[in-house]
């Protein structure tokens, strides 16, 4: 038996290992294009998924750099040997792509590109993507494809497995938007169910209270006494409702990765440039993971709408078998000791109790102008 089966064994085994760990969609067209190229030893590749429109709902690239291909421009529309692929559903190995005459060119900042093979990605009858690769690594003579047999046989296997890959990240993320779907739904109707009574009786009473003021003071003071009660209790009943709340995502992915995906979703929001770092740490016990969320989440949310920030910094540390948590922004700041006089708490309260509550403290540092720290460390199970 030659080597070249075996290390072409084992390079699809490794391809479809790093296929098999990712669930989101974009993660897994990143791998399987990076594992094309790697397996085949080609300068390029690219995996474009289509829209209903006659372009690509996603096109991902391998070989081409940052730079590169944001010089090349918007996404290529489903034209040329693309489109072929994608309506023929066949594959395509191509001396030159540029002396095909289904060729229309390319953006002046696009890299050369002459030998080429291309393939349909399918699930069932239906074409999900097309995979394809350009500038084998290899010698060859002038007018021929350095791609061989062997090569689509091996991109074949390959894609096979990537609609696999893709179909399940796609349900997955479906899944994903169900579960949070469901999650509003439900906190709606507690919310509704347990707030909504409280505050309409807040309402009438403080309206009876505007009514009696004038004529019956000792009686509107009582109202007003109610008026506290209720907003004490529907204060409660609002905590009971959302922070009681486990959120679906820290059971499915764990602390990194939901604290990841939250601080991706900000980044988006917001004109602050939001990061986060996770450094090794491991499973820690399900109420510290869901107290360190919950601590990210206030300080993210003071420090996106309170302090001005440009940059927001989010880290996660393994710090023994705990871990360590730290928010830092760039924003305005504050004076700690200013706010607690004014009996304005930012939500610190509310941190210190979560860290406390899980064996774990919670320092700030802040002061005016100089942005603001918060830290929380918890112990390991």
């Amino acid at each position: 038996m030659s080597q070249r089966p075996r290390s072409g064994l084992a390079a699809v085994s490794s391809a479809l290992l790093a296929m098999s760990r990712h669930l989101e969609v974009r993660d897994v067209l990143k791998t399987i294009v990076a594992s094309a190229r790697e397996l085949l030893d080609a300068q390029y590749a690219a995996l474009g998924v289509p829209d209903d429109h006659g372009g690509f709902a996603q096109f991902v690239v391998d070989g081409v750099s940052d730079e590169q291909w944001k010089a090349i421009g918007p996404l290529p529309r489903q034209h040329g040997i693309l489109a072929a692929m994608l309506q023929e559903a066949k594959v395509e190995r191509l001396a030159d792509v540029r002396k095909d005459p289904r060729f229309e060119g390319w953006p002046s900042a696009h890299p050369d590109m002459a030998d080429f093979l291309g393939l349909p990605i399918r699930d069932g009858d239906e074409v999900i993507g097309a995979l394809f690769l350009a500038n084998k690594n290899c010698p060859k003579p002038e007018g021929s494809c350095g791609f061989t047999e062997e090569d689509e046989e091996l991109l074949s296997i390959l894609a096979q497995h990537a609609a696999i890959a893709l179909t399940n990240a796609r349900l997955y993320e479906r899944s994903r938007e169900l579960t949070i779907a469901e999650e509003r739904s439900r906190l709606a109707h507690e919310l509704h169910d347990a707030v909504s009574q409280k505050l309409f009786s807040l309402r009438l009473t403080a309206q009876a209270a505007t009514a009696l003021i004038d004529r019956d003071p000792s009686r509107a003071k009582g109202e007003l006494h109610q008026v506290a009660a209720l907003a004490a209790e529907a204060a409660d009943e609002l905590r009971a409702a959302v922070v009681e709340l486990r959120p679906a995502a820290l059971d499915e992915d764990g602390l990194v990765a939901t604290l990841r995906t939250h601080i991706q979703v900000l980044d988006r929001a917001h004109t602050a440039r939001v990061t986060f770092a996770g450094r090794g740490v491991k499973a820690l016990p399900s109420a510290q993971e869901e107290a360190v969320l919950r601590v990210a989440q206030e300080a993210l949310h003071n420090a996106l709408r309170h302090s001005g920030a440009e940059h927001v910094d989010v880290i996660l540390d393994r710090r023994g078998s705990g871990a360590v948590l730290r928010v830092t922004d760039d924003g305005s700041g504050f004076d700690p000791k200013a706010i607690r006089r004014a009996g304005r708490h930012l939500g610190l309260v509310s941190m210190r109790d979560r860290a406390s509550g899980v064996g774990g403290t919670l320092t700030v540092e802040s002061a005016p102008g100089k942005g603001t720290m918060i830290e929380m460390e918890v112990p390991g199970g």
